[in-house]
């Protein structure tokens, strides 16, 4: 049941969208400020700073495709053919039509399509990436496809009709991408553009405002909206509620930053590619409104811990949700976009304290602060986020995650079923792997084994699930996780925690042997009788297979990963599977060096021993 208030501000927001819908805002008389925007970079410094750098050339290879309506989208590429059609899915099929943005059922992939894959090329992300290399190759071509392209849009999306306004968020990041587009070529649109030009992109403004999501996703996606509305308040202060839209905008993203943000610096919803995305908001954010120290403070925890769970390499491991999209720029190796991340918050906060290399500022930082010079290389320890539960390990180029925290928050929705889960890496190279997301509404089964307990490197009891999915974004009866212990030494780390979850409870002990051991206690007690009990272990390769060894018979089984939203392809794991009364105990080591040392893995009663060599080295009792 809802409450009262929920009630009634969720009827005004309909009433005052069918009033915007049946009298949109009349055409703006003012003079709109010419391009480039204050507040933004100039563009020629930007382009002076990164000439002679490889960014032009990557421009240049992404660009012919999308003059060729090829478009890199998620894990894609999209042919559209000479005319886009805006509102269909080019993967599946289907197509809607133009009808009021509340009938639309976007949610539905048999009658809708795969709505992540339309939004994605609605964000007109591809088009910025346009106006940026303009400023390299100053090709006429590139003006004629960015007006084309929104002409087209603006005849086949009339406000508040269609698919492509169904979101708000989606609203957001086509206003934010069409800022950007003015910001660089604005001083060359045509006069017949421009007014029908200013006058969209000032309802996607109106519309952000109204349909702001308080109740619906109070997550990244009320914080993109906040972000864009205080950056179209900011940057158009002509427009009519820019005022308003300022001070809306920096009240809920202020306010975000505090309720989305676990004080050990890791974003809320527990997915390592949404904390990414989040700190991505908040830093342009924070630029933009010269943010005080407080939130630079705040910045600079999040920032702290997406260092973390990157490691050595500077590859970012997918754990939860990852829907392949990207806040500014979502081209390239998605694995790689936090480096640009962790180069821009270096660089606007004045810190050394995140490894980072020249290219890296590249991307966001010489368009957001005008930086294009400058490296770090900062030290790595193990440690605990303690609030989200995230254990790094670490030692050399030895890097190990362990996911010891609760599902995100509500319903879960960017969570996966991974409590305890491992990923582990040595190097430039995966052993440990988590296989990703692939889908979220495209595929029903898809989308709930790629985010249940056997995709993940940790426990199945009897098939269950950590928790019980009810539809693409909720889990219900989350599992409720306990920390025991945690140790950190020169010499070894040590975790020792617990998942409760059916009337069950999975105690998982890890102990790193630095600089390459790993040895993982599973022990399983609960309800009565004999039960089935799974270990999977996803590798990156099969011939990984040598590194584990484990308490019980096990055998490679083929599954799949996805390395991007939308594409999948085969994968492998190790499956372990016994029948027992528990309490039981099951036990597996994995080897992150050279894997040329014999390892045996042994369990009697409640303790577990790993030997390596012939010689006992850890001998584990509860």
């Amino acid at each position: 049941m809802r409450p009262p208030r929920e009630i009634r501000d969720r009827l005004r927001q309909e009433l005052r969208n069918l009033v915007l819908w049946a009298a949109p805002p009349p055409r703006l008389s003012e003079q709109i400020a010419p391009a480039p925007l204050p507040l933004l970079p100039e563009p020629a410094k930007v382009a002076a700073l990164l000439s002679g750098t490889s960014f032009p050339d990557e421009l240049r290879s992404h660009a012919r495709d999308i003059l060729a309506h090829r478009f890199p989208l998620l894990g894609l590429k999209v042919e559209t053919g000479r005319e886009i059609r805006w509102r269909k899915d080019y993967v599946n099929g289907p197509e809607t039509g133009a009808s009021y943005f509340r009938l639309v059922p976007y949610l539905d992939a048999a009658r809708a399509g795969d709505h992540k894959v339309i939004w994605e090329l609605n964000r007109h992300q591809h088009l910025v990436l346009l106006a940026q290399l303009y400023w390299f190759d100053a090709d006429p071509a590139l003006l004629t496809e960015i007006w084309s392209e929104l002409e087209s849009w603006m005849d086949a999306n009339p406000f508040a009709r269609g698919i492509n306004w169904a979101s708000a968020l989606e609203v957001a990041f086509r206003a934010l991408s069409w800022t950007w587009i003015y910001h660089l070529t604005g001083r060359h649109m045509p006069p017949r553009l421009r007014g029908r030009f200013f006058e969209s992109l000032e309802r996607h403004g109106r519309f952000i405002e109204v349909n702001l999501s308080f109740y619906f996703s109070p997550n990244t996606h009320l914080l993109g909206e906040a972000v864009a509305l205080h950056a179209l308040g900011a940057l158009f202060p002509v427009f009519p509620r820019a005022a308003r839209w300022r001070e809306i905008g920096a009240e809920i993203v202020n306010a975000q930053l505090e309720r989305q943000v676990r004080t050990d610096g890791a974003h809320f919803e527990q997915s390592s590619y949404y904390h990414v995305y989040a700190l991505d908001m908040f830093l342009f954010h924070g630029i933009l409104a010269r943010a005080g120290k407080e939130y630079r403070e705040k910045i600079a925890l999040m920032a702290d811990y997406l260092a973390a769970i990157q490691g050595p390499s500077r590859t970012l491991p997918f754990i939860g949700d990852d829907d392949g999209g990207r806040f500014f720029y979502p081209f390239g190796c998605r694995r790689r976009f936090a480096r640009a991340t962790l180069a821009t918050c270096a660089a606007w906060l004045g810190a050394s304290r995140w490894s980072y290399d020249r290219e890296d500022l590249f991307a966001l930082a010489a368009w957001w602060i005008g930086c294009a010079d400058g490296s770090a290389r900062a030290p790595l320890r193990s440690r605990l986020f303690a609030e989200s539960g995230m254990a790094v390990m670490t030692a050399g180029d030895r890097h190990i995650l362990i996911d010891a925290g609760p599902f995100g928050p509500w319903g879960s929705g960017h969570s996966h079923s991974d409590t305890l889960s491992i990923v582990a890496r040595a190097g430039d190279r995966e052993i440990l792997i988590d296989p990703g997301t692939y889908t979220y509404v495209g595929d029903a089964a898809a989308r709930n084994w790629f985010r249940g307990s056997a995709a993940h490197n940790t426990l199945r009891i009897d098939g269950l699930d950590q928790a019980a999915p009810v539809n693409p974004f909720r889990w219900k009866d989350q599992p409720k996780v306990i920390l025991r212990d945690w140790k950190t030494t020169e010499t070894g780390d040590f975790l020792d925690t617990e998942c409760a979850f059916s009337g069950f409870f999975h105690r998982r002990r890890v102990h790193f042997l630095k600089p390459d051991l790993l040895f993982i206690v599973d022990a399983v007690s609960g309800l009565p009788g004999e039960h089935e009990i799974e270990q999977f272990w996803h590798l990156d390769s099969a011939e990984d297979r040598p590194r584990i060894a484990t308490s019980d018979p096990a055998e490679l089984i083929s599954d799949f990963r996805s390395d991007a939203f939308a594409s999948r392809k085969a994968g492998v794991a190790l499956h372990v599977r016994k029948r027992s009364q528990l309490p039981a105990t099951m036990a597996a080591a994995l080897d992150l060096g050279a894997a040329d040392r014999e390892l045996t893995v042994e369990c009697a009663g409640d303790f577990a021993r790993l030997i390596v060599n012939g010689r006992e080295l850890v001998h584990d009792s509860a």
